[in-house]
């Protein structure tokens, strides 16, 4: 076992989105373990009575009170240890809700006795922690002007709250925004693309900078050691053609470091200067304090949707390593020892060009799991692709600019297919996969019992062995799984939840390869499961 400077385990709360600020998934509790996990049985159950969207949410667990949000930001407060539904918000939506593809939320904030939430039509919405009623609700930015909306969790750090923003694939400019958390007074924003004036907007052609998306539309993480906030942003638009927007495309495709009281940026690190591929790099940032070299380095590892991990240094975005997290990789040959990337292979105008991985990503949004116990950082893989055409597209400031037609394809094995893998965090040294004959889009839960827990487009919630990937116990939830599953203990009984409901397929694209995908069934049901509590 590694020693970490700063704990990322999770115990008898779930605190955060990624389980603490570090991002690791990883619960230090081992009730729960190899040699009993296949007696683990159902104890509850939680239908969110919502059947658009699925459920794609982490919940959040504090003091024995679990907070969840579903489609369409609803807001449920619920015993941990009976299921009991202590209160519930639902957000009123209006009928024009920019550019979605799915009313989806994927989690909450919890923090100074309140409930954050961002919302479908831009918004920001306080909640009292105790009785769920509306304390305040602020607008981020006009819905019709920016064509974007809030479906990642918020982050809140000391006496801020801060939200992301979709809008990657619409003519907009990114940010991210930071809320007093009593107030609800706008503190700062950090733009995602420079302005006139400002470092790096020299990277953007002409008048390119307005409309060039940089979505923030996952979940930051945060050393309080360093005092700063990391964030992953999205891709440029438009997605495809690049013409228009010459140049490195700061900060589209970065992980940025900001400070957390005034927003300020400290450093970035661009994985994939002037993307056309659509190659986010808004994913987790997992913060690992490990041996490089033989010397302790403060690392961060994100995974982009290029199916890349990069790794660097958090203190200053020096760049340490890259590895794949999928075979099917054709838009480059590699990452150099800089970090630069290697024979671009990009699409043509007008053409079609087969690329690998397709648009749906080498890896989805829902996140990796690393335990401190083996020393591996446990993450999913998908082999797709796709035929791309790129073609001229003029911005029209809050619609879709995308810039090209896609049609997924399978890779040139023949087989599209998911997988799960465990990988050295720093070399990507890979040491065992399960397979999967669908993407597995669901997050990763890592424990001090050597499981790790995921689900799968049919509906199974399963357990692996953390040493060997062997598959130890499955349960049928009857509906397939895209959120995140925790742990998290009440009155010393561990609990393991998983959200289960299928929803929207990566945006309709799955059928076009998998069509049986297209007759999954939905729900909206969370399940929490324990080992049975012995007689008397």
């Amino acid at each position: 076992m590694l020693l970490m400077a700063e704990d990322g385990s999770t115990r008898a709360n779930w605190p955060h989105y990624g389980g603490t600020y570090q991002f690791w998934r990883y619960s230090a509790l081992e009730q729960i373990n190899r040699s009993n996990v296949k007696k683990l049985v159902p104890v509850w159950a939680f239908q969110t009575g919502v059947v658009d969207g699925g459920l794609q949410a982490t919940p959040i667990v504090v003091d024995g009170v679990m907070y969840l949000s579903s489609s369409w930001n609803r807001v449920f407060a619920i015993n941990a240890e009976t299921g009991r539904e202590l209160w519930h918000y639902y957000y009123q939506n209006p009928r024009q809700i920019g550019i979605i593809y799915s009313p989806w939320n994927r989690g909450v904030a919890v923090g100074e006795g309140r409930v954050f939430m961002g919302t479908l039509d831009n918004y920001v919405v306080a909640l009292d922690q105790k009785t769920g009623r509306e304390l305040w609700k602020v607008n981020v930015e006009d819905l019709q002007q920016c064509g974007c909306n809030i479906t990642g969790a918020p982050l809140v750090v000391k006496n801020k709250v801060m939200v992301g923003v979709t809008g990657g694939d619409s003519a907009h400019r990114g940010y991210i925004t930071a809320f007093d958390v009593v107030t609800g007074r706008m503190a700062w924003r950090f733009y995602t693309i420079p302005g006139p004036g400002e470092k790096g907007h020299e990277t953007w052609e002409g008048e390119s900078w307005k409309y060039g998306g940089g979505a923030s539309w996952m979940t930051g993480s945060y050393d309080r050691e360093l005092n700063l906030v990391y964030w992953g942003i999205g891709n440029p638009a438009a997605d495809f053609y690049g013409e228009s927007r010459r140049g490195a495309n700061l900060y589209t495709d970065s992980v940025v470091a900001l400070e957390p009281e005034t927003g300020e940026l400290k450093w970035y690190f661009q994985q994939i200067p002037h993307d056309v591929w659509d190659w986010d790099s808004a994913y987790e940032s997992v913060l690992l304090d490990l041996p490089v070299k033989g010397k302790m380095r403060k690392l961060l590892l994100n995974t982009n949707k290029g199916g890349y991990t990069f790794v660097v240094d958090r203190t200053n975005g020096e760049f340490i390593s890259a590895w794949p997290v999928a075979e099917a990789i054709n838009w480059i040959k590699g990452v150099d020892e800089k970090g630069e990337l290697i024979e671009r292979y990009e699409p043509q105008i007008g053409k079609p060009t087969f690329i690998c991985p397709s648009v749906g990503g080498g890896r989805q949004w829902n996140q990796g799991a690393y335990s401190p116990q083996t020393g591996w950082y446990y993450t999913t893989g998908i082999e797709w692709c796709q035929e791309v055409t790129a073609q001229k597209e003029e911005p029209k400031e809050g619609l879709n600019f995308f810039g090209g037609v896609l049609q997924l394809k399978p890779p040139p094995t023949g087989r599209a297919y998911g997988h799960l893998d465990a990988y050295h965090p720093v070399t990507g040294q890979k040491f065992w996969t399960y397979s999967s004959k669908y993407p597995l889009l669901a997050s990763v839960l890592a424990t001090a019992g050597d499981l790790i827990f995921t689900g799968d487009a049919e509906g199974d919630f399963f357990a692996l062995d953390a040493q060997s990937g062997t598959k130890l116990w499955s349960f049928q939830t009857g509906s397939g799984h895209r959120g995140s599953s925790i742990s998290y203990a009440v009155k010393g009984r561990q609990y393991i939840a998983t959200p289960s409901g299928w929803g929207s397929a990566v945006a309709g694209l799955m059928p076009q390869i998998w069509p049986e995908t297209e007759e999954f069934r939905s729900g909206s049901t969370l399940f929490v499961f324990a080992l049975p509590e012995e007689g008397p």
